[in-house]
């Protein structure tokens, strides 16, 4: 069975290392000199080499045939058993997503006072997801980790370094922290080119370009992303195949929607999203690529140097840039940075992106609020006026000039329409107390619906979090699930342990307050306990749910009560 291109062309050599010179130049300098340190920590985004760095440190420290410059010469039995992952001696690999308790940490203390192999070689322990190590773990690991037997190293290496920070800050001061970066759409281009070029093909520039920007970042990605392309069959590598296996969608596409956003077509959003919904497009994988699209041509609209896109891109944007300003783009990026984090969320994707697209289209039609900000700054309050009573823009307002700032009688006489109500100046003259007493924009409240809650139920959450005597009411929020919403305003919130509901139960008036914010309607708080198997569990008794139970049982006897204990907050003492 053939190797995933990934582990095939694995780096055998620190020179091999795409783009982590920082790291591979001090660990084989750190070798040479013999300052080799006994426990390092590799933080970086997936694929970026951490593992392999690991391997390659391995392999230099146990080399039969160590070269004169401290690589590995990467062909010997030890190499070859550390660079496959096979069983060896001195050199184990941990995953501490599966091995993350205080008993493995102690087997690895014991396994780690046991003297390598040979007088000339190292004991290294690669332990992997390191983050998902208890702070037992940790803490059981600590000693070794400041004072370990001779000739032993450990590495590390995590995503999440801060969640190490977290729960075990001591350890950070034990280890020698490298940070690996993300590697850019050009060294995967390049990359891919030359382990295409060793596998005998060829390929477009234009599928480099998709393929790096699809692996955002991460080399292994970039690899496995080639070979799920090349399994399509087909020999070289061309933009159809890459779109055709990843199902991306064509660059044509997302010209027609910038065209329809900047002709203001806002009628031929549904149809043109309901096309593309019938072939069965990612919404969340098109609003990425359109982010990008707008991000492009802001750059063209700014006169910037345009960024990693296909030769047909930088073709036709600077064909579309006196259709847009940098204001109108900048705000769109804003806008789809908004809706992102629901769209990933919802259940109705297509209906977010065709109300995003029609908010686009209509973006002519919005009222510029800095200007109006700058107008009544600058004492043009009564244009601002004028043009915030009128709906327009604030251009509208900056029509009006010489009637604002003409508030003289003399100077209004000539002016026949003027001079019919004399007690026009003096509201002139009040028209900055009239603007500072205008409404100001609010928040438009929203129809009670499980849908609505479930999109802005992070907002709820941070409207409690603003509380700072609620801060342990909203980290509980933070857990919950909306799971239903009825008729007449009951909102039920599904947790998973009876501490959480009598936690939220504790503080229903803070947790209403936060959802009459944002929605009419809502009448009532219920919290269920739903265990992992989906079984609903009774909720605990106690002294508050039992006045609760039967507070609802007298209520709905007398509706008279009912709404006596509404209107006046009563409460059951007997």
């Amino acid at each position: 069975m053939s190797l995933a291109l990934a582990r095939k062309y694995r780096p055998r050599r620190f020179a091999d290392v795409a783009v982590q010179s920082h790291v591979a130049n001090t660990l084989r300098n750190a070798i040479a000199g013999d300052r080799l340190g006994h426990a390092y920590l590799f933080c970086g985004p997936r694929g970026t080499g951490k593992t392999t760095l690991a391997r390659v440190l391995a392999m230099a420290l146990n080399c039969e045939q160590r070269r004169e410059d401290r690589e590995p010469c990467g062909t010997c039995p030890s190499c070859e058993r550390i660079w496959s992952g096979g069983a060896s001696l001195d050199v184990v690999e941990i995953d501490a997503a599966s091995n993350r308790g205080v008993d493995d940490a102690r087997d690895l203390r014991e396994r780690a006072m046991y003297a390598p192999s040979g007088a000339d070689r190292y004991k290294v322990y690669i332990v992997d997801e390191a983050h998902m190590l208890t702070r037992e773990a940790w803490n059981a690991l600590l000693k070794i980790l400041e004072e370990p037997p001779p000739r032993v190293v450990f590495v590390f290496a995590t995503t999440e370094p801060q969640k190490i920070q977290q729960a075990a800050a001591p350890v950070l001061s034990r280890m020698q922290r490298f940070d690996l970066k993300r590697i850019g759409p050009a060294d995967v281009r390049d990359r891919l080119a030359v382990v295409l070029k060793a596998e005998g093909l060829t390929a477009k520039a234009d599928a480099l370009g998709m393929l790096a920007r699809a692996a955002d970042g991460s080399m292994r990605d970039a690899l496995s992303l080639t070979d799920q392309v090349l399994s399509l069959g087909g020999g070289d590598l061309t933009a159809e195949r890459v779109r055709e296996a990843l199902g991306l969608v064509h660059e044509d596409e997302h010209l027609a929607l910038l065209d329809l956003v900047s002709e203001r077509r806002a009628a031929d959003v549904f149809t043109v999203v309901g096309r593309l919904a019938d072939h069965g497009v990612d919404f969340g994988v098109l609003l990425a690529d359109f982010a990008e699209l707008l991000r492009a041509q802001l750059a063209v609209v700014l006169g910037g140097s345009l960024p990693d896109i296909s030769e047909r891109l930088q073709e036709e944007l600077p064909k579309r840039a006196d259709r847009f300003s940098a204001g109108d783009l900048l705000r769109m990026l804003n806008l789809v940075v908004e809706v992102e984090p629901h769209l990933r969320r919802s259940g109705q994707q297509q209906l977010l992106f065709e109300t995003l697209l029609v908010r686009f289209a209509l973006l002519d039609r919005t009222l510029d609020l800095e200007a109006v900000l700058r107008d009544v700054g600058g004492g043009s309050a009564g244009g601002a006026s004028s043009g915030a009573s009128s709906g327009g823009a604030a251009r509208g307002a900056s029509r009006t000039p010489p009637t604002v700032r003409e508030s003289s009688p003399p100077a209004r006489s000539p002016a026949p329409a003027r001079a019919e109500s004399p007690p026009a100046p003096p509201r002139r003259a009040a028209a900055p107390p009239e603007v500072a007493d205008a409404p100001a924009p609010r928040r438009e409240l929203l129809a009670l619906d499980i849908n609505r809650l479930a999109e802005y139920w992070d907002e709820v959450v941070d409207r409690v979090n603003a509380d700072n005597r609620a801060l342990l009411l909203s980290s509980t929020l933070a857990h919950a699930t909306p799971s239903a919403v009825t008729a007449s305003g009951t909102v039920t919130l599904t947790v998973s342990s009876d501490a959480h509901a009598e936690l939220i139960a504790g503080g229903e008036a803070t947790v209403l307050a936060a959802l009459r914010h944002r929605f009419t309607g809502v009448q009532k708080l219920v919290v269920r306990v739903v265990t992992p198997e989906g079984e609903q569990v009774p909720r605990r008794l106690n002294e508050s749910a039992v006045k609760a139970d039967r507070i609802a049982t007298l209520r709905k006897q007398s509706p008279l009560l009912d709404a006596a204990v509404d209107a006046l907050d009563l409460e059951l003492l007997e």
